[in-house]
């Protein structure tokens, strides 16, 4: 017998009984069930400091296996030392809460284990993402038959939208000889409240962050149409190529709105891709009294949006939407390596989603969204937002009635800037509300955010959280107030 046949496997060293298995999904499954039962109960951000998870965890990896018991115990110890967006008064960022049906759809995702790369790879995985993908069209209005695919979050779906924006235009050679060498410098026009991902992207991709050429906004900080076509008639007189215009369905900073009709007016007159940031504020539209506000969104070329930020999926759950299959397709087209060709299937079983995007692993992301669109259908979760943003223009009520507050920015969607502002003493406002941010943040009792609105340092709820409610926006208001006075008068 051959040293080799020796050594093959005769039982798995991987494997675990039956009761092994009820025994881990017991404790798993009562660990997860306690936390979202108890979320609301705890601090929102646990005292904690650098180094200390690493220190209360055994860090060392152990060459033997540890019992079950232990494991859960440092399971609960990591998820008692986390920032917790699903606790109703975090305000912070972008990050809507998991719900349950999500968080179960991970698990099965993941014990399926499907790489959902093409069909051949993932046939029933790659089914759910293409109808997660139309459901997701028509859920904003862009379009019933939308076609699409799903991201990490919405810094991918925008590097992916500027790539396919970019081939249109300089053609497929650019996939041979590299943007700069297939024509004049491409450039492309956000406002200046567009997300970080564009400026990134545009890195990335190598036509640089000085050729995102950065548009005002209005008093609105929407981004001004004059000032959008001026910029694209000079770069034009100077021998350089448009190719894409952004706009924000819901800035990061304010939330605003930017104004959707008009920019598609501009992009068509110059023949630009259309893209759409609708990462955060997309969902929106599912407010009857927002929807004016996305008026031109279904004329978009393409649209990023996350399920992961406002409908209440967990991460990570971004999307891409695009109107022409074939263009996006024709961005990625390249000489295949031979062990993806695919051999013997039907024309719709050859289907591809490393022919659209970036990744060629991809996890199976579609079926939380499937599901939590499922269970909850479209009527709760457009309540929810619904919800969200009421919530917020409450915020904004009460920062506006406040002798103590100001309200930098209007409130459009379920996003508050505002800050405080003492009603005795000469104030640096800004390091004022940048020191009491940390009070608050630090405090645990809740989480804001800060962001700068017309060169001001603001304090910025962010209320995409369907545990939210009235009492908790009090609460907020009351625990910035304690933190302010307590600043101010240790000065």
């Amino acid at each position: 017998m051959s040293k080799v046949t020796t050594k093959l496997r005769t039982r798995s060293a991987l494997d675990v009984s039956a009761e092994a298995l009820d025994e881990i999904s017991a404790q798993a499954t009562k660990l997860v069930a306690e936390y979202f039962t108890n979320v609301a109960e705890r601090d929102v951000l646990a005292p904690n400091h650098a180094g200390k998870t690493s220190a209360r965890v055994n860090a060392r990896l152990e060459a033997d296996g540890v019992p079950l018991e232990r494991l859960i115990e440092e399971c609960q110890t990591i998820i008692d030392l986390s920032r917790h967006n699903g606790h109703p008064r975090f305000f912070g960022y972008v990050a809507s809460p998991s719900t349950p049906i999500g968080a179960y759809g991970d698990l099965i995702a993941s014990s399926l284990n499907a790489n959902i790369t093409c069909w051949r790879s993932g046939p029933a995985g790659t089914e759910i993402e293409k109808i997660v993908g139309r459901w997701l069209g028509s859920l904003i209005g862009y379009d019933d038959d939308a076609k699409g695919l799903l991201t990490s979050g919405g810094s991918m779906a925008n590097l992916n939208a500027l790539l396919i924006a970019s081939r249109r235009k300089s053609g497929p050679e650019a996939a041979r000889k590299g943007l700069w060498n297939s024509g004049p410098p491409l450039t492309v026009y956000a406002s200046d409240e567009v997300h970080m991902s564009i400026a990134k992207a545009a890195d990335i991709l190598g036509f640089g962050r000085d050729h995102v050429r950065t548009v005002r906004t209005d008093e609105r900080q929407r981004i001004d149409v004059v000032d959008l076509r001026a910029r694209i008639e000079t770069d034009l007189q100077q021998g350089f190529r448009p190719f894409c215009v952004v706009a924000s369905a819901g800035t990061v900073n304010t939330g605003v709105v930017d104004p959707l009709n008009e920019v598609a007016v501009v992009a068509r007159e110059f023949d630009l891709w259309f893209h759409v940031d609708g990462a955060y504020g997309a969902p929106g539209i599912l407010d009857d009294g927002s929807k004016d506000l996305f008026k031109g969104l279904e004329l978009a070329d393409s649209v990023s949006l996350d399920p992961h930020k406002w409908l209440y999926v967990p991460v990570d759950a971004g999307c891409l939407l695009f109107r022409d299959e074939a263009t996006a397709k024709a961005a990625f087209n390249t000489e295949d390596a031979d062990y993806i060709k695919v051999h013997g299937l039907r024309d719709d079983e050859t289907f591809a989603y490393w022919d659209y995007g970036v990744e060629l692993s991809r996890r199976f992301r579609a079926l939380k969204v499937w599901l939590t669109l499922r269970y909850y259908g479209v009527r709760r979760i457009a309540k929810a937002i619904s919800e969200d943003i009421a919530l917020a223009a409450y915020l904004g009520e009460l920062v506006e009635d406040a002798e103590d507050f100001e309200l930098l920015s209007p409130v459009e969607l379920s996003i508050c800037c505002f800050r405080y502002v003492p009603m005795h003493g000469d104030f640096d406002l800004d390091q004022l509300n940048a020191t009491i941010l940390a009070a608050v943040q630090k405090g645990g009792r809740a989480y804001v955010s800060n962001a700068t609105v017309k060169g001001q340092f603001a304090l910025r709820a962010c209320i995409t959280n369907f545990r939210t409610t009235k009492s908790d926006i009090d609460e907020t208001l009351k625990v910035i107030r304690e933190a302010a006075e307590q600043v101010v008068n240790s000065r």
